[in-house]
């Protein structure tokens, strides 16, 4: 897997999700998981690029606080040179993968529906949360099983998600709402407790918990690794 993660001033998960690549879980092949550390091609593009690598079969827009979350999080980065290209690559089907700031951006950037709002409790949140797969029919779920427990951490002050009626309504009737927050430890009060919402057509994904820090059992579980065993599956 050819991989492009983004790098913004303030960027600060980039190499997790790299490391969360290349050694985060087992490669599933012909329905049966090999164990072995992953090593897809990884590159990293500084945010002032106009182009991206040819043949990509992933970009990845990683978390952190881009330009310090000044403005709204994420509202500056959406018009960082590379992200003309980045809606043409989306638009030719590329998938995409916004984690926390990346999903802010794809929201500020008109890539994903809807928008990112302060915690309602108006604190920074940073702890494990309990999630579900709410959507197994896209390429970064469906190595998982509907309703499929997980833990992963978080860490926001802005990931309350919100979006008009209207908009979640397509959400829920068309099967976009990817991952929800456990409806009894919602953290930030998103409406419908969603986590992760996918694109109209299921390529690019936006979700808020840090899935690419639960891939090590040393470093407090591993229930991360179905999104990248999905996106390995090919």
């Amino acid at each position: 897997m050819k991989t492009a993660i983004i790098v913004f001033p303030g960027s600060n998960r980039e190499r997790d999700v790299a490391l969360a690549l290349r050694q985060g879980g087992a490669l599933r092949q012909g329905g049966a998981l090999k164990a072995g550390p992953l090593k897809p091609s990884v590159e990293f593009v500084w945010h002032q690029e106009t182009t991206l690598p040819d043949g990509l079969d992933l970009i990845v827009l990683p978390g952190g606080f881009s330009y310090g979350d000044y403005l709204r999080s994420g509202a500056i980065a959406a018009h960082s040179p590379i992200m003309t290209e980045i809606k043409q690559r989306a638009a030719a089907g590329t998938p995409i993968l916004g984690i926390c700031n990346g999903f802010q951006i794809l929201c500020e950037a008109g890539l994903l529906p809807g928008a990112l709002l302060r915690n309602q409790s108006g604190k920074f949140i940073c702890r494990q949360v309990g999630l579900e797969i709410a959507c197994t029919e896209s390429i970064f779920t469906r190595a998982g099983a509907l309703g499929q427990r997980l833990r992963a951490p978080i860490a926001h002050h802005d990931g309350c998600y919100y979006a008009s009626t209207a908009i979640l309504a397509e959400l829920r009737d068309h099967d976009r709402i990817a991952f929800r927050y456990d409806a009894r430890d919602n953290p930030n009060g998103s409406a419908e407790n969603i986590a992760g919402i996918l694109s109209a057509n299921r390529r690019i994904l936006g979700l808020m918990p840090h899935l690419e820090n639960a891939v090590d059992p040393d470093l407090g579980g591993v229930d991360g690794r179905v999104l990248f065993e999905s996106l390995l599956m090919g």
